[in-house]
């Protein structure tokens, strides 16, 4: 068994931000499904959104986001987090993240549904600048370990202990991709940073990593989520056949760049008065609209009126790529389709990052903390990474760190089989991808959120057979909880009787006067067998 002090399942942002906010006194372990840095951080290219300009003010931050969400963002949720930000990008600064500026001050981009220019950037890969900085600075202090190519399977209970314990998290069962090995992580303190559940779509920004692993296992925990129906598509991913998976920052809209049709023409000033600086939910499904009824592949994403010089200094990461596929954007329109990017709702936590069970925390993408609504604002999502780990650490270090006496089962694999049929797998990987793109996607129809519930329902049993008998594998696991987030999608679309922000009903086109979100409870579990 091992024992630490605090256990973050995750390390992007959120995770790493919440180890380096803890005190070098206490043991911590940070699980990381691949080699570092693979996580969903390090693929975002924008920003981080702050109200760091002369001209700009937390209220119009706090407003820009309230009108993307839809009416259904909490306002103290928001206010904690926009009056946080200028500190964080501060503490990041003082990290060491390199930060592009123009003569001596931060360069801010503006991106869509943003009113002024508050986006603090490094070029276009973002992400990836402040993972390396961040993980660096974590692999240098004694007191955290990191366990690359470990997975967790799921939370350890009050029913995985020997005895009468209270109900609370005690740590994870962690697998050992490497050995195959399952073990006991033991911690009073467990923090969820998994990320989203963009994989369980066909067409996704993000890395294969966002399987929603921190989301099901606090669901079958007994947490809470809420407003799961909300999976933002990004409107510009690149299409093409090599790179699937290209994010097209929106910071190339903001900078001028025009969606047009094969023939050149401007389509977004049809759709609305923002045109292409509309909020992502509009954008996207403008897209999907100009491609359905015209038959085509993709739109086009056309910034070369800027110029080579601009474009290479300010987008180098996005010319090299294209360039590298065939692209000159300084002279060629960029082939772009929406695709699934960003998971909106999320386990239920208060103001601290406190889910529903004693000892467990959760935060960045996996949560649900009433900042983004029915549609998340550009660059609001490094920032709730930020704020989330940040909260989570001061809630532990409010707590207290108490061992308990007490002896947790190990994990049991007496009745596993060999497997027999491996190909079961990926079949329903591309069965459950299918089925959330064609019915749970930009577009729905309480007939389609009906078909999917169906197979998802299917694909659990078969699931959860398969889990029962056969060794543990990354791939069995993260489909395994994909399912179950994918049913908490659909669930809670169905639920939802209106067409607001990121969902879109064809059957429920109007808007609700009074904007609630969608929470579901797990059911009760059952008395403990003695």
């Amino acid at each position: 068994m091992q024992q630490f002090d605090v256990l973050i399942i995750g390390a992007g942002l959120a995770g790493v931000t919440t180890a380096l906010n803890l005190p070098e006194t206490l043991s911590i372990a940070v699980i990381a499904k691949g080699a570092l840095p693979n996580s969903a951080s390090a693929w975002a290219q924008g920003g981080v959104a702050g109200v760091l300009a002369d001209d700009d003010d937390y209220e119009y931050h706090i407003e820009d986001t309230l009108t993307a969400g839809a009416g259904l963002c909490e306002r103290e949720s928001v206010a904690q987090h926009v009056e946080s930000a200028p500190e964080l990008i501060n503490w990041l600064i003082e990290q060491g993240v390199p930060f592009t500026t123009d003569e001596g001050q931060l360069h801010l981009h503006r991106e869509g549904g943003h009113s002024h220019r508050r986006i603090v950037h490094v070029t276009d890969r973002t992400g990836a600048a402040i993972q390396e900085v961040l993980l660096n600075n974590l692999q240098s202090k004694s007191n955290i370990t990191v366990f690359e190519h470990h997975l967790a399977v799921d939370l350890i209970l009050d029913r995985h202990i020997e005895g009468e314990v209270q109900a609370a998290c005690y740590g994870a069962y962690v697998h050992d991709r490497q050995n195959g090995e399952t073990k006991v992580f033991s911690a009073p303190h467990v923090v969820l940073a998994t990320g989203g559940i963009v994989a369980a779509y066909r067409y996704a920004t993000n890395a294969s990593t966002a399987s929603g692993d921190g989301i099901a296992m606090a669901w079958r925990a007994g947490c809470r989520v809420a407003n799961m129906e909300f999976m933002q598509f990004h409107p510009t991913c690149l299409f093409h056949p090599i790179e699937r998976n290209f994010l097209i920052t929106e910071a190339v809209r903001g900078e001028g760049g025009h969606l047009v049709l094969p023939d050149g023409s401007r389509f977004m000033p049809d759709h609305h008065e923002l045109a292409e600086l509309a909020p992502r939910d509009i954008v996207a499904r403008a897209i999907d609209y100009e491609i359905k009824k015209r038959g085509l592949d993709c739109v086009y994403l056309d910034i070369s009126h800027r110029g080579k010089v601009f474009l290479d200094e300010h987008f180098p990461t996005i010319s090299k790529r294209c360039l590298e596929l065939g692209i000159d954007i300084s002279r060629d329109p960029i082939p772009v389709v929406p695709a699934a990017h960003y998971t909106c709702g999320g386990v239920v936590v208060d103001a601290h990052a406190r889910t529903d069970l004693p000892g467990l925390y959760s935060a960045g993408e996996s949560t649900y903390t009433g900042l983004h609504g029915a549609n998340r604002l550009a660059s609001n999502s490094l920032l709730e990474c930020m704020v989330g780990g940040r909260e989570a650490a001061r809630s532990i270090v409010s707590a207290g760190v108490q061992h308990h006496a007490h002896t947790i089962k190990p994990w049991d694999s007496s009745k596993i089989e060999d497997p027999d049929d491996e190909v079961v797998i990926s079949q329903n990987w591309d069965e459950l991808r299918l089925t959330m793109w064609n019915y749970v996607g930009i577009v729905r129809s309480d007939k389609r959120l009906q078909r999917a519930l169906r197979r998802l329902e299917m694909l659990g049993q078969e699931i959860n057979e398969y889990y029962q008998r056969f060794p543990v594998s990354r791939d069995l696991v993260e489909l395994r909880n994909l399912r179950d987030c994918a049913e908490l999608v659909v669930r809670s679309a169905m639920q939802r009787r209106e067409s607001r922000g990121l969902h879109y009903n064809l059957d429920c086109l109007n808007t609700l006067p009074r904007a609630m979100p969608t929470i579901l409870t797990p059911a009760p579990r059952r008395p403990r067998q003695h």
